[in-house]
Parts: C-alpha cells; structure tokens; sequence
C-alpha cells in the first residue's frame, strides 16, 4: 500500500515538473522565461536551462538583458560538458562583451574547456596546444587576476602531457629502426627540452641510434659516424655520469673506437 501512494506521488511530482517546464517553453513573457531557466541552471538543470536560453539569445539581442543571457547560455554549455561548444560561446561572450565583468571569468573557462578535450599523451594533442595558448592569453590580457597561479600550473601540467608525446615520437624511430631519422628526432627533442626527465634516456639512444645508422652506411661515410657517436657519448657520459646508461653506452663508444681504428688501419695498408 505505501509503495502504491509513494510512487502515486512521485507521478504527480513529475507530470507537475513536466507541465511546468512546458509552461516555461511556450510562454511567450520574456522576464519569467529569464527567471526560470536562470532557476534551472542554479540547480544544475541545464539541459533544461539551455534551450530557453538559447531562445532569448534572439529574443533579447540588442538589449540590456543580452549580455546576461549571452553568459548563462554560455555558462549552460560548460555545465552540461559540451565543451567544444563552451569554449565557442565563452570566447565569443569575450568578444562581443569585452568590457563586462564576467569577460574574465569566461576566457578563463574557455581555456578549462579546451584543457578538458585535452587527450592523453599518446594522442592527438590539438587541443592541449589550444589550452596552453588560451591559458597564456588569459595571464597576458588579466595579468594581475587571481587565477593566474591555477593558468600557471595546468600550462605546466599540459607541457609535461606534451613533452612526453614529443619523446613518444622521437622514440618511436628508435623502436622502427629508422636510425637516421632517430638521431636527428631525439637530437631535436634534446634541445627543445633541456630539462626534461627524458633526456637522459634520450642521449643514450642517440648514442645507440648513431651507432646503428654509422654501421649501415656507405663505407665512405662510417668514419666519420662512427667519430659522432664517440662525440655524442662523451656528451653523454658528462652530462650524466652516474647514469644506469652510461656502461651500455659505452660498449657503442668502444666498438666505433674499434671501426675507426680499422678503418684507419685499412687505410694505410691500402696506401702502401
């Protein structure tokens, strides 16, 4: 019996909520429409919020009311996680309202929206590059704002994300054997990335790579490659001289000594 009434009450608690929000829909009084949708977005209610806000765009366009519709229908986009469409309408809000006092707050959820769709490492990073420039654009148009440690720390945050897919790609020539295209890929990644925790990684496998790409080369060119690779382990052995590394580097270092001082040898023995 009382599962009977309980759920009795829930029907008309819902068909009330139904008929209510319809009344909102088709109601044609611009102010009661405002104040209800603003309602449902305070209670997190945006899918419901949403469509009426996005009919008042154009129903208050050129009014005083238009920036405040503009940034809750905006701020509905963020709240229902749609945040492509977020970031559109926030940087918009910014545009088109840039002297208002909710333009900050705005570019700065922009570039959260963009942080949000950023990937993991292993994918695509558009969107960590878009959320890095829109949180370096927020501290250069507010730099005095409140919010400039948290730009600061998802920059780095998203830097690191992006530093490891830098290494994830100048590794992968590594892994398929393409030497040449190894040594100059973690070679650049190497300079682009001074301080990175790869780096030490990174220097021996180029070290390795050179080793492998002087050892398929024409002969006219090995010594010379074979002299880089000792030069690239030395660097290595400097910069990093208590590496775990550092005595399988040294095994490529010893055997390019070897083929050089064999090729020098071939070389005089062929002069005589």
């Amino acid at each position: 019996m009382m599962f009977r009434i309980l759920f009795a009450s829930l029907s008309v608690l819902l068909l009330s909520s139904c008929s209510e929000y319809s009344r909102v829909l088709k109601s044609t009084d611009i102010d009661y429409k405002f104040q209800k949708a603003v309602e449902y977005y305070e209670a997190g209610e945006c899918y419901k919020s949403l469509p009426i806000f996005e009919e008042l765009i154009g129903l208050t366009r050129a009014s005083q009311k238009a920036e405040e519709v503009y940034y809750y229908y905006a701020k509905s986009q963020f709240c229902i996680e749609d945040y492509y469409m977020a970031n559109y309408f926030l940087r918009q809000f910014t545009k088109t309202f840039s002297n208002s006092p909710r333009a900050e707050e705005c570019l700065f959820l922009a570039a959260v929206c963009s942080s949000r769709l950023s990937s993991e490492s292993s994918l695509d990073q558009t969107d960590t590059r878009a959320a890095i420039d829109e949180f370096q654009l927020f501290i250069d148009t507010y730099p005095n704002s409140s919010l400039r440690d948290s730009c600061n720390n998802t920059i780095m945050r998203l830097g690191a994300k992006l530093e490891r897919k830098e290494y994830e790609i100048a590794r992968l020539y590594w892994q398929t054997m393409k030497y040449k295209s190894a040594v100059v890929a973690l070679t650049d990644f190497c300079k682009q990335y001074p301080n990175s925790q790869y780096r030490e990684e990174a220097m021996k496998l180029i070290v390795e790579s050179g080793f492998e790409y002087a050892s398929n080369s024409i002969p006219s060119r090995r010594k010379e490659r074979y002299r880089e690779v000792m030069n690239n382990y030395l660097t290595f052995a400097a910069a990093f001289p208590e590496s775990k590394y550092l005595r399988e580097a040294e095994v490529y270092y010893i055997r390019s000594q070897k083929m050089v001082d064999r090729i020098d040898n071939f070389t005089e023995n062929d002069n005589e």
